[in-house]
């Protein structure tokens, strides 16, 4: 390997990980226990788990139906539909918090009606909190569905409809089963995403232990006050995202 190449490579692989190194160093095992037990650790903790679990099966009932719209259907702007589908992506989470207020919010778009007609209010709610987690997560879905789909034999679609199957039974007992890995591994990453989500979750939800403070709002707050607790709490969200990595290891390697 050329030394042009390796000293480089080897400089972004310690940038990469000597932060993650430095959490593990500096955390303080000696009280890790009583820190976990404490309530607000596992309140938010809970919170977050039951948020990102609900945000991740709204994305697949609306997702997995748009990624077979992008990926097997022609129409008129698909392009323009699937460059919208991933704005999400790129842009800033306090943005996407601020749009979902400018729609959602008790004046928003959709927001006003609802409060009129239903007297339901999203904003600096649970529910809200499950809102922009979707919102910011279903992008990843969307792409890995489509991806698998695309990847997917279309001969075994074409045989059940030639048996005389139609559209709904070819898709629940022919198409989902085939690309199942790539639905799969799209939700674990939608779901990660949700948890992890910060920017549209304060915008929109705000901060409210027990209501609408997820682990990584609870690690902002905690570094205000204590390190010790915000390391704890990193190291929560380290660890999912390791299970997370080995869950989706087989599927990495051999794509």
């Amino acid at each position: 390997m050329p030394v042009g190449l390796l000293v480089p490579a080897a400089i972004g692989l310690v940038f990469l990980v000597l932060p993650l190194a430095a959490l593990l160093i500096r955390a303080p095992w000696s009280t890790m226990p009583q820190r976990l037990a404490e309530p607000e650790v596992r309140t938010a903790l809970w919170l977050s788990l039951q948020s990102a679990t609900v945000a991740t099966v709204v994305c697949l009932v609306l997702g997995v139906p748009l990624a077979w719209v992008l990926a097997r259907t022609d129409f008129p702007g698909r392009r323009f539909v699937r460059a919208l589908v991933t704005v999400p992506l790129v842009l800033p989470p306090v943005v996407g918090g601020v749009a979902l207020l400018l729609v959602f919010g008790r004046r928003g778009l959709v927001g006003e009606w609802l409060d009129a007609t239903f007297g339901i209010t999203l904003p600096f709610t649970t529910a809200g909190v499950v809102l922009a987690e979707a919102f910011v997560a279903m992008p990843f879905l969307v792409i890995a569905v489509e991806g698998a789909l695309r990847g997917a034999d279309t001969r075994y679609e074409e045989a059940a409809a030639t048996l005389g199957a139609g559209r709904w039974v070819t898709f629940t007992h022919v198409t989902l089963p085939l690309v199942a890995p790539g639905v799969a591994a799209g939700a674990v990453l939608c779901w990660a995403r949700a948890l992890g989500e910060f920017g549209a979750t304060i915008t929109f939800a705000g901060n409210f232990p027990g209501r609408t403070q997820t682990m990584p709002l609870a690690v902002y707050l905690a570094l205000e006050t204590d390190l010790d607790a915000a390391i704890v709490l990193s190291l929560i969200l380290l660890t999912v995202s390791v299970v997370i990595l080995a869950a989706l290891r087989d599927r990495w390697l051999t794509s």
